[in-house]
């Protein structure tokens, strides 16, 4: 399966390790996705939350903005791709 990008980080809290992310395409809990920065995989890692304002969702949509649980550290404007 071809991977496809789902979004960009925008903002990373360190001591809570998220990421907030704007999606540019769906996103669930329990997909597996891939950190890509500069043309270099980071790490890839499986969705085990994701946050809307606060409120826990099973599904995001393209067009939103959402946090999610990051196994690593990640910066600003690294790309979301689904595996």
């Amino acid at each position: 399966m071809e991977k496809y990008k789902i979004g960009e980080v925008i903002h990373y809290y360190d001591k809570i390790k998220v990421a907030i992310v704007d999606l540019t395409n769906s996103l669930a809990v329990g997909d597996r996705v891939r950190f890509v920065r500069g043309g270099e995989d980071l790490f890839t890692q499986y969705i085990e939350s994701i946050q809307i304002e606060n409120e826990k969702v099973e599904i995001a949509k393209k067009g939103e903005t959402v946090g999610i649980k990051t196994q690593k550290p990640v910066k600003e404007g690294a790309e979301i791709y689904k595996d």
